[in-house]
């Protein structure tokens, strides 16, 4: 199963090597067929302490590191440029 992808911005940044991540999706609601915006944060893992907050960035599934961490920042420029130089890993 590939490993999930997904882009948010940098809420908090106070821990040590954990950054929080806000990322929003769009939806359709069911009964109303309104787009409305639902947000999710995640704990992401940031081994060089080097995102702050409102850092737009991109962060990637990976191996449970603490109870709450199971995420890993992968670049700040978004997905494409990540894809670009890890294609052949994947």
């Amino acid at each position: 199963m590939p490993k999930r992808i997904l882009s948010g911005v940098v809420i908090s940044s106070n821990s040590n090597k954990t950054i929080t991540v806000s990322v929003t999706r769009r939806i359709k609601h069911k009964l109303y067929k309104k787009i409305i915006r639902q947000s999710k944060k995640y704990h992401a893992h940031d081994e060089n302490n080097e995102f702050n907050v409102g850092d737009t960035v991109s962060i990637i599934e990976s191996r449970p590191i603490s109870k709450l961490k199971t995420w890993t920042v992968i670049s700040n420029n978004g997905v494409k440029s990540w894809f670009k130089c890890n294609q052949s890993s994947l």
